[in-house]
């Protein structure tokens, strides 16, 4: 789905190790479920400053699921390293 692939391409131009960047996406009904995994270390940069930039991304992500008539949530979890 575009969504998927929206947030993967953010988070990989926002990472310094893009390769260990992974989008999972589950569905219910009318609701979209992204689990985004970084590296470790990239953690920090997709979160942002007081949560500036996962805000955002969670933002952008709700509005492209609201045009498709659905619900979206977008978590952001650390990955192996």
């Amino acid at each position: 789905m575009l969504m998927k692939e929206f947030i993967e391409y953010i988070a990989r131009s926002l990472v310094d190790d893009p390769d260990s960047v992974r989008v999972d996406e589950s569905t219910e009904e009318n609701k979209v479920t992204l689990k985004l995994h970084v590296a470790k270390g990239d953690l920090g940069k997709v979160i942002g400053k007081q949560g500036k930039t996962a805000k955002s991304m969670r933002t952008l992500f709700t509005a492209v699921a609201a045009k498709n008539n659905k619900s979206g949530h977008l978590e952001i979890e650390e990955g192996k390293e």
